[in-house]
């Protein structure tokens, strides 16, 4: 069986295939929907969603829940890097605190965010603490173990070589280990990036009077169910230009990986 490679295509032809993909999924959708085969209570037609997204912005809180969830996401993200970016580094630097540390990593690591929210709505309250500390849960065990392997795949031969020139474990670390690991580190950051979104909504449907899980709850209770469409294309679309935010960055501060030729 052979395998195919890579294969490169330009801007104009990705781009196209971008459009295509979406133009499908919405006719698709509009098959669905504008025919009666599905009923609109169950799933409103697009125009229904977009009247929905547009009524929102102009007579709802809208603008106010997004940029709610959005600076739960950044601050619960940034708290999650600040912990664990010198753990993984660390637990990829020494097999003896790995062997220390990462069980309870790990152990954390299986439970869901959402197990912890009765006890973070005692410990924080139900304010904006509380759903940051459930993001920060969902993503710092995940993104320790993921930075610990992406130090363990450093090239040997570097550190052998630094080593041979008298490099000290700083300069291991900030010289060769990094430098060589952050590629892997970033793409690290863009896949927890995307679960951060889902965390955020989890902590909003529960104990929370601002944000867009709070949206879809309420709309729930009042079954907008348009509502609810609205708020989960609105969270595809900001987890969307997230993402292309990670990859485009990911060029710049990284052009001479293999991956930022594709």
């Amino acid at each position: 069986m052979t395998i195919r490679l890579y294969q490169k295509i330009s801007k104009i032809q990705y781009s196209a295939r971008v459009v295509l993909g979406l133009l499908i999924f919405l006719l698709g959708w509009s098959s669905v929907t504008y025919t009666g085969l599905v009923q609109s209570f169950f799933l409103p037609t697009p125009t229904a969603v977009f009247s929905s997204i547009v009524m929102l912005f102009m007579e709802g809180n809208l603008a106010s829940d997004i940029s709610t969830s959005i600076y739960r996401i950044l601050f619960g993200f940034l708290f999650s890097i600040a912990v664990a970016l010198p753990f993984g580094v660390a637990l990829g630097m020494s097999r003896k605190l790995e062997a220390l540390i990462e069980p309870p990593i790990a152990f954390i690591r299986y439970i869901p965010p959402s197990a912890f929210i009765p006890l973070a709505i005692i410990w924080f309250g139900i304010g904006d603490l509380q759903k940051v500390m459930i993001i920060f849960l969902g993503i710092a065990p995940y993104l320790t173990l993921l930075i610990t392997d992406a130090v363990i795949n450093t090239r040997r031969e570097l550190v052998e070589a630094a080593l041979t020139l008298g490099a000290t474990n700083k300069n291991i670390i900030m010289k060769v280990v990094l430098p060589h690991a952050f590629p892997s580190i970033w793409d690290s950051f863009r896949l927890m990036m995307g679960a951060a979104w889902t965390f955020v909504i989890i902590a909003e449907i529960v104990g929370a009077s601002s944000g867009l899980g709070h949206l879809m709850i309420e709309s729930q209770r009042f079954l907008r169910t348009d509502n609810i469409y609205a708020a989960i294309i609105i969270i595809g679309l900001l987890g969307l230009a997230t993402d292309y935010f990670f990859k485009i960055t990911y060029k710049i501060y990284f052009p001479w990986t293999e991956k930022s030729y594709a």
